[in-house]
């Protein structure tokens, strides 16, 4: 059971505010639901996220979830709402800067503290909804200057009952660190996407795991995201900016044929990939792939992973290459590099068709 204190109301119903209400719920936490659309609420409600807020309700903390352009009329709104009985409000937006500078002067500012939870999904809405979409992510923290410690701990002690981890941020930070590991990347994939829109269909029958990696997220709903990286220009512009320039060093290493500086280009890349952080936050470790050819039948994929669960060899990540055109499909299962031999034979002990 969770210490932080109940009931928790949520204004807004989408997928990250039915996936909190989940979340606390399963953490023991009576949470109260508001949203102005009546079948939203419903929906959300029905599938356990909480209770419809009442007139009588005093809940002690506020999560405001809704989308970008309206977060700091909503926050002000649960500010002055709560003033009575002192609530803690926060909110789960991905940009914080911009809803504080709409609340300055605002009694009761203290008891404001942003939070952002680095979970989602391409799919929105309340059916999209999961009590784990935080299990073990980041949740950013923002305290403002002026923020009372006491809600700053209250809002820290949300995310953990929620399953994520609290990592503390000034608003400023998080916007640029949002912009640099999030905002941008998804500009990018539209951009990559985009260029399939009007491709020739035997172009498109090419299409392997790689271009379905790299674009995966620019299936995200373009209004929601639209009003995200608006809210974010600055940071975002400034990103593009740096990226416009390597872009272009591509372009004239390609077209001089010039093999080091693209090379060098590329090895940026991977240098990239090696600065996210590892699993649980450290450093990352050697990994190594297994690849396993997998047939395209019912309890297929179950059998893998009771196969290598039976091999005793921790499985890091997996992806999967199913081109819908074939009846087999590839399984990745990226594992620590000195236990990958072992894999391979007890997989292969067990009739896969395996490789490195």
């Amino acid at each position: 059971m969770s210490d932080l204190p109940g009931p928790v109301e949520i204004v807004g119903v989408g997928l990250i505010g039915t996936s909190l209400g989940l979340a606390l719920r399963r953490a023991g936490i009576k949470v109260l639901l508001t949203d102005e659309h009546g079948d939203t609420l419903r929906t959300a409600t029905g599938m356990g996220a909480g209770f419809p807020m009442t007139a009588g309700d005093r809940p002690p903390v506020v999560v405001v979830a809704v989308p970008p352009d309206h977060l700091g009329p909503v926050i002000r709104a649960a500010l002055e709402r709560t003033e009575s009985w002192g609530a803690v409000v926060t909110d789960v937006g991905s940009v914080k800067t911009g809803p504080l500078a709409e609340l300055a002067g605002l009694p009761g500012l203290e008891r404001y503290v942003g939070g952002h939870p680095m979970a989602g999904s391409e799919r929105s809405g309340p059916l999209a909804a999961s009590a784990a979409l935080f299990d073990g992510r980041p949740w950013a923290v923002t305290p403002h200057d002026g923020a009372d410690p006491a809600a700053v701990a209250m809002v820290e002690r949300l995310a953990t009952a929620a399953g994520a981890v609290p990592v503390r941020l000034s608003p400023v930070e998080h916007d640029a660190a949002v912009a640099r590991t999030s905002h941008v990347p998804h500009l990018l994939a539209a951009l990559a996407a985009g260029r399939l829109v009007d491709a020739p269909a035997d172009h498109l029958a090419l299409s392997g795991q790689g271009v379905r990696d790299v674009t995966r997220v620019a299936g995200g709903d373009p209004v929601l995201y639209g009003q995200i990286v608006a809210a974010n220009a600055d940071q975002v512009l400034a990103l593009l900016t740096e990226v416009r320039d390597r872009l272009d060093s591509v372009i004239d290493a390609i077209g001089d044929g010039d093999r080091a500086a693209l090379e060098a280009l590329l090895a940026e890349g991977v240098a990239g990939t090696r600065a996210i952080p590892g699993k649980h936050g450290g450093p990352v470790r050697p990994t190594t792939s297994v690849f396993v050819s997998i047939p395209d039948q019912t309890g297929a994929l179950a059998r893998l992973f009771a196969d290598a669960e039976a091999s005793g060899v921790n499985i890091e990540d997996v992806r999967i290459d199913h081109d819908p055109g074939r009846d087999t499909g590839l399984v990745e299962l990226v594992v620590d590099e000195e236990r990958a031999e072992h894999l391979l034979a007890s997989l292969e002990a067990r009739d896969w068709v395996t490789h490195r």
